[in-house]
């Protein structure tokens, strides 16, 4: 039996909320509908803490159905205070506009674009939000609105009780956002709203907004926030976020990301992310864990880069840690040649990778024996690294079983 949409939401483990499940699924299961997800625009790229709205987005077009890609570029100007204990940065518009363009290549990778009828369509909410007539909006869409409701969700009540600031240009964000519903089902015949749990509120106020201004039924689904096991943010590292852009991480490092998974968030996270069928997917549980961890580094990295960086990445993994030779993939430091007349100590090298931030870190990583020069171990701090250490000018630095670091000699 064919799986339905809501249906295969549920299986990997995409639901939260949704504003009525069963009309919806009724409905998507007899008639093609445009669904939309926003993303704004407050840095060059998404990372993967924006993956799992991207799978939706992957999804919708599997059932036949058409994305709708908003790319706030109003929206951006004021900042989302959902989850947010400080006013965003203000960006201008120029920013805002490279940000947009640079974030839309993700999109061109992810989806398809081939097939006219599930084509993305891509819109920009600075269109209408750049024109609106500030007495005209508060009459016609102002007015659908009340302030102890608007007080009652999360994105406004959390930051008052913690007593942070929230600036009346942020609380109008709720009302701009529903107001870009009623936008896109007006001009766009979109009648499905998907986003993170903590858009909760604002996606029902849009549903609230176009049944009391139009009349019309529309629908809001979330998906869970993604905690790790760990209890970490998803997407966010020692080293910083996990962008899904190579020029601002490379194929090697997001590979690195999937395959250190915790044991625990494997095969979630081949539900999650990947398009391995379900049933495919519970017949794997058993496997070794390490070769479902190579398996889910190898989809992601397949699907975002392509897969000859995949292979490649696993490769440089395999040389890496199986081999105990050099990886031509990983991160390289360029280090010059008279630095190492007098030879630079050990310590110092460690802070150059970035792999441990202060210096007392790094004596207490080589006192544990977890500081590794070409892959033999260091146990004195007081050790110099001198042109002797590298290989054909290479040399590795690692710190325990993972992270890596190749220092190249340059003139």
């Amino acid at each position: 039996m064919k799986s339905s949409f809501i249906s295969e939401f549920k299986e990997r483990e995409y639901f939260n909320q949704c504003t009525n499940s069963d009309q919806l699924g009724n409905l998507m299961e007899n008639k093609k509908i445009n669904a939309y997800i926003g993303f704004d625009c407050t840095a060059q790229s998404l990372h993967v803490g924006s993956l799992l709205q991207i799978m939706c987005l992957r999804m919708l077009q599997r059932y036949g159905h058409r994305p709708i890609v908003l790319l706030g570029g109003g929206t951006t100007m004021i900042g989302d205070p959902s989850g947010k204990e400080e006013t965003r940065k203000i960006l201008s518009t120029k920013e805002i506009n490279k940000n947009i363009k640079n974030i839309k290549k993700v999109f061109d990778i992810f989806l398809d674009k081939k097939n006219i009828k599930t084509k993305p369509i891509f819109v920009n909410n600075l269109k209408w939000l750049g024109k609106l007539n500030y007495i005209k909006f508060l009459r016609e869409i102002g007015k659908h609105f009340t302030i102890n409701k608007m007080l009652s969700f999360d994105s406004v009540k959390l930051r008052l009780e913690r007593e942070q600031s929230l600036s009346y240009m942020e609380f109008n964000y709720m009302i701009l956002q529903a107001y870009d519903f009623l936008e896109l089902n007006k001009k766009n015949n979109c009648v499905l709203q998907i986003g993170g749990s903590d858009q909760w509120g604002n996606i029902v106020n849009g549903v609230d907004l176009i049944k009391r201004y139009s009349g019309e039924q529309v629908f809001g689904l979330t998906t869970p926030l993604i905690t790790l096991a760990s209890g970490a943010k998803m997407g966010k590292t020692e080293k910083g976020a996990v962008w899904l852009d190579k020029n601002l991480l490379s194929p090697y490092d997001y590979w690195q990301f999937w395959r250190n998974t915790d044991d625990r968030d494997v095969i979630k996270f081949l539900k999650m992310f990947t398009d391995k069928d379900i049933s495919e997917i519970e017949i794997m549980k058993n496997k070794n864990i390490n070769e479902l961890k190579v398996l889910l580094a190898n989809e992601t990295t397949s699907m975002l880069h392509g897969k000859v960086a995949a292979k490649k990445a696993s490769e440089t993994a395999e040389k890496t840690f199986g081999a105990g030779s050099f990886g031509d993939d990983l991160p390289v430091i360029k280090i010059k040649k008279d630095q190492l007349n007098i030879g630079i100590n050990i310590i110092d090298i460690v802070i150059m990778s970035n792999l441990l931030r202060s210096k007392s870190e790094a004596r207490r990583a080589i006192k544990n024996l977890g500081i590794k020069i070409n892959n033999k171990t260091i146990n004195n701090d007081n050790s110099n690294i001198t042109m002797d250490d590298f290989k054909n000018d290479i040399l590795k630095l690692s710190h325990g079983k993972k992270n890596h670091v190749l220092f190249k000699i340059t003139n």
